[in-house]
């Protein structure tokens, strides 16, 4: 029997900076991003598909702006 690995949620610094709401409710966040990726069926229940065509430009300004930072980050890597 295999054992499966556990993921760990790492948030780089800065990603909440936009975040708009109070300290309470960014703990609540994380700590709700922390239990769905402790619970992978609750994970997959809490995703969807999103199509990119379909939202409006400000959106994906922000989205670009954040994969740019990404990017740019030469201590970071997709994998």
């Amino acid at each position: 029997m295999t054992e499966e690995k556990k993921l760990k949620v790492i948030f780089a610094p800065g990603c909440f900076d936009s975040f708009d709401g109070t300290q309470e409710e960014l703990d609540e966040l994380v700590q709700s991003i922390n239990q769905m990726v402790e619970n992978p069926d609750e994970l997959m229940a809490n995703s969807r598909e999103v199509n990119l065509d379909e939202l409006d430009d400000e959106l994906l300004e922000v989205l670009g702006s954040q994969l740019e930072k990404i990017m740019d980050d030469s201590d970071r890597k997709l994998h």
